[in-house]
């Protein structure tokens, strides 16, 4: 048993990619601690993840559809898990470090405030004279500091491996908010990976959820490329698509984006001969992406979800009944911040009140905040 974690570290020496990240090569923690004997430093932060209070709150944030629309649609926590999922696929092929990848992948979305991605732009409005609001940014501040877990500090201490993928999730933004965290380097192999699982779930899963509602019909689907070369691959022709079908295209759709991955991201990182993780991270570009050809056939369904999904009527009738719903719970605790729950409050003294109200209403799920907003406005509802 002691030495269950040298040997799980000399597992990845011999079976992973010169260029992956190896979790006995790992840079530590910002706050030492004496790695656990039957487990990686990885997959330590895998498991620190999983069982944080902000990992078991995505259960009930928004993924498209609110919490109350229906039991099938995605959530934020299975999201999360197809991520994870996919990631783990990508990393095994590519010889990447798969627990790294889980990692990144299971805390990449943990910042999402209430309301998906509608809560995010009007936390983002509210905050606009106060540094803004973003999700990737958020998740970062849950892992470093607002997870309350340990006697002796706050966040997961997690390594500084998972919390650069974590702040490199989304390379156009801003990095200089994370200190510890270099700016002269690009995302690592296990971080890309990550990324790339992250856009390929969403597109393939909300098009299922989009079909499986009605906000999406077949008829719709017949101008996509993208759409007929998967029909014709499982040679699916009907006018009518049942629950088996809909399961069958899906399918086929993430294994066909998997396997252009692959196949590109090869093709890059031999063209690159990659000798360590940070030839990868010193590249210009990205080596784990999809061929242009399939990045086109990927835009042209963005832009169709975009346009039949995202903005249809009940989807923006859950938008904006959303934004309201935050507007009213950001304005109300900026006015009166004793509102805010004792651990919330006492952070008042250390930290903009601006900055706590959106932690606060940022760690809510769907149905968590509209109890606030029942408690706070409806005359009946008991404080």
């Amino acid at each position: 048993m002691h030495s269950l974690r040298l040997k799980l570290e000399d597992n990845e020496q011999s079976s992973l990619a010169k260029y992956a990240l190896f979790s006995r090569h790992s840079r530590g923690r910002l706050r030492h601690e004496s790695e656990p004997r039957y487990r990686t430093a990885f997959q330590r932060d895998r498991d620190r993840i999983v069982h944080s209070a902000a990992f078991r709150l995505l259960e009930y944030k928004t993924q498209v559809f609110v919490n109350d629309a229906g039991d099938y649609y995605r959530t934020r926590l299975t999201h999360t898990l197809e991520v994870a999922q996919i990631g783990r696929t990508l990393a095994r092929a590519l010889g990447a470090n798969e627990d790294l990848v889980e990692a990144i992948c299971l805390a990449h979305d943990l910042g999402h405030p209430p309301f998906g991605h509608a809560g995010e732009d009007v936390l983002n409005e509210l905050m606009g004279d106060h540094g803004g609001f973003n999700h990737n940014h958020q998740s970062y501040r849950v892992v470093t500091k607002l997870e309350h877990r340990y006697p002796k500090w706050n966040g997961l201490n997690l390594t500084f491996e998972t919390l650069e993928g974590i702040a490199k999730h989304e390379t156009a933004y801003d990095r200089s908010a994370f200190r510890e965290i270099s700016e002269e380097t690009g995302p690592g192999l296990e971080a890309q990976i990550a990324n790339v699982a992250d856009e390929l779930a969403y597109n393939a899963h909300d098009l299922d959820d989009g079909l499986q509602s009605g906000l999406i019909h077949v008829a719709q689907m017949q101008n996509l490329e993208i759409w007929r070369r998967v029909a014709e691959r499982i040679k699916w022709t009907g006018a009518y698509l049942d629950d088996v079908s809909r399961h069958n295209i899906i399918r086929e759709l993430v294994g066909q984006l998997v396997d252009d991955v692959l196949h590109e991201s090869a093709r890059r990182i031999e063209a690159l001969a990659p000798e360590d993780s940070l030839d990868i991270q010193r590249h210009p570009e990205a080596v784990v992406r999809h061929s242009d050809e399939q990045q086109s056939l990927n835009a042209a369904l963005k832009d169709f979800l975009y346009q039949n999904m995202y903005r249809h009527f009940r989807i923006v009738r859950m938008q904006t009944r959303a934004e309201r719903f935050i507007r009213a719970l950001f304005a109300s605790y900026i006015g009166e911040p004793r509102q805010l729950p004792d651990s919330y409050r006492a952070k008042l003294d250390d930290e903009p009140t601006h900055r706590v109200v959106v932690d606060y209403i940022a760690s809510l799920t769907d149905r968590s905040a509209l109890r606030e907003f029942q408690q706070l406005f409806d005359p009946i509802s008991k404080p």
